[in-house]
């Protein structure tokens, strides 16, 4: 064991406010972020699981995270198993090992980890000594195939409703086997358990998927109907996280407008909010805390009463901070507010470059009211504005890309007019994101358009916006969102790939090693009546994802496609 390591986590410990240590109880978890210590005490999901667990009495919940590079080569050195944050215990002597897993390219961790931890990858390989390894988290609602070969169970849905019923089965005082444990937690509702379905592939797609042992056909995901009967909010306060000044709270859950190429808006259908009242109460609470609120939700402008709890939080001597906000759902109680705040950058998504591609993907916002937002802000003294965009949407021309540059040159001259008149700098960021299709929505069926095809429209967007003054383009990583597209896509076949990727030097050399065609997972326009890897997930939205498709491509938006879906 590394005496390094131990005071490291020591350090982390010693930092952390909201922490309240527990003794060992009957049933213990080490919950696993497959990234950084700062990533996931930046996640509340991440948090929110954390405090649920350790609120049973007979639970106790502990924490690890992937090592840094340091950590990694302390770890070689000693020989020393993979440790968790609280007791610095190695993982193998959990009950329980739970991933929470936001991100599909966290995927990538997870073999390393359990590696590191001495624990067999494969959850058939592991024997009745080891813990069960169980998984949960935004992306596993999505898809959970490229690593179902990993996991013992996982959780499809949110954690609130879920964990009662699975706690309850393991739990229990029955003295049974592990097969016959995973059989019970199959039952609970939500729980899939990937060693009861066998999968059959042909001409590499998958055309069955057969239910072993009394296994439901389906999983249902589980959604908190009582949203508002415990806040989820900032558990754990550290300074070793990118959102160490804040205090965050969770104001909805899921979002309302329902656009086709995004997952919030189907995933966690139906749209919750929390009531004013509670969020107030949590607002006094964290103001105890830290000065700045910061209010989390996918669609935080369309809280019902944002302008009431902004200058709420400003009377009781806070600030606000907020990720992004809708164009057409701008608030100006909640502008002012964040003027106060120290805002001098606000985020809008206008997504597509054209009025043709908003349209196409339901975005329901026109150019004169991306222009009349950014009128208002500016009209604040906001002169810094980063717009998010999507490149490559299905049918998109170059039509389309001139229609967004013509846009940004608007934008660019009202923020250059008002700095000039106030007297100080502002800028226009472009924030240039690649379509990548995800499971659950209506563009799940789409294939992502090709990197050479993708590169050239990023060369052609810098040649004719990066020469403007006062403009600054961030251009998401395209093999990134190459291999997130990979994952959000993938089956079971994916598995030796996460295994091989972090023995021969990334993923990239590990598919080529195994022959594997990532273009057809990532660019093929998959056939509605394909059978689709997460098909098993009963959302309760497929019929309504095959009527915003087929109305996609129905209602004129698509004739002037590069590829239109079949």
């Amino acid at each position: 064991m590394s005496w390094k390591i131990i005071e490291k986590y020591r350090k982390i410990l010693a930092c952390e406010t909201g922490v309240t240590p527990k003794a060992a109880a009957g049933l213990t978890f080490c919950l696993v972020y497959p990234n950084r210590y700062h990533a996931a005490m930046s996640n509340l999901g991440f948090q929110a699981v954390h405090s649920l667990l350790n609120a049973y009495p007979d639970v106790l919940c502990e924490r690890a995270f992937l090592p840094d590079r340091e950590e990694l080569e302390e770890y070689r050195k000693s020989g020393s198993k993979l440790l968790s944050l609280e007791s610095q215990r190695p993982l193998t002597e959990f009950d329980v090992i739970a991933f929470s897993v936001s991100f599909e390219s966290d995927y990538l961790n997870i073999p390393p980890i359990l590696n590191l931890a001495g624990i067999p990858v494969y959850a058939g390989e592991r024997d009745e000594s080891m813990p069960l390894v169980m998984a949960g988290g935004a992306a596993l609602f999505l898809n959970p195939e490229p690593v179902a070969d990993f996991m013992d169970l996982v959780c499809i849905g949110e954690a609130e409703p879920l964990l009662p019923g699975l706690l309850e089965v393991l739990t229990s005082e029955e003295q049974i086997g592990r097969d016959e444990l995973l059989k019970h937690c199959a039952r609970v509702p939500g729980i899939y358990v990937p060693s009861l379905y066998e999968t059959v592939y042909e001409g590499g797609r998958l055309v069955s998927r057969t239910p072993l042992a009394g296994a439901p056909p389906t999983v249902r995901r589980i959604w908190d109907e009582e949203a508002g009967r415990r806040p989820t909010t900032s558990e754990i306060l550290t300074e070793a996280t990118e959102f160490a000044d804040m205090y965050l709270i969770e104001v909805s859950r899921g979002c309302p407008r329902g656009c086709r190429f995004c997952a919030a808006g189907f995933i966690y259908l139906p749209y919750r909010q929390r009531t004013l009242e509670a969020v107030k109460a949590e607002v006094t609470k964290g103001l105890q805390e830290r000065q700045r609120i910061g209010l989390v939700g996918a669609a935080v402008s369309d809280y019902h009463g944002i302008g009431d709890l902004c200058r709420y939080i400003l009377d009781q001597g806070g600030k606000i901070s907020v990720s992004s906000l809708r164009i057409d759902g701008l608030d100006d109680e909640l502008i002012e507010a964040l003027k106060e705040s120290g805002h001098k950058t606000v985020a809008l998504a206008p997504e597509g470059g054209s009025q043709r591609l908003r349209d196409l993907i339901r975005k329901n916002i026109s150019e004169e009211q991306i222009l009349a937002a950014c009128d208002r802000l500016i009209g604040r003294d906001i002169l810094n504005l980063k717009l998010y965009f999507i490149i490559g949407l299905p049918t998109e021309t170059a039509a389309d890309l001139d229609e967004m540059v013509g846009l940004v040159e608007r934008i660019r001259e009202r923020v250059i007019a008002a700095a000039r008149k106030n007297k100080r700098l502002g800028e226009v960021v472009l924030s240039i994101n690649p379509f990548i299709p995800k499971p659950f929505t209506p563009f799940q069926w789409c294939g992502m358009e090709d990197l050479k095809s993708l590169e050239k429209k990023a060369k052609y967007l810098h040649k004719a916006l990066g020469r403007l003054s006062n403009v600054r383009i961030q251009l998401e990583g395209l093999k990134d969102a190459y291999l997130q597209a990979l994952l959000s896509r993938g089956d079971r076949r994916l598995a030796p790939l996460l295994v091989r990727a972090g023995e021969s030097g990334g993923w990239r050399r590990a598919a080529k090693e195994l022959g594997l065609d990532t273009d057809a997972y990532v660019c093929r326009n998959i056939p509605l009546d394909e059978l689709l890897p997460w098909d098993f997930i009963d959302s309760g939205v497929k019929e309504k994802l095959v009527s915003e498709y087929e109305r996609a491509f129905a209602e004129g938006e698509g004739t002037a496609c590069m590829a239109v879906p079949q």
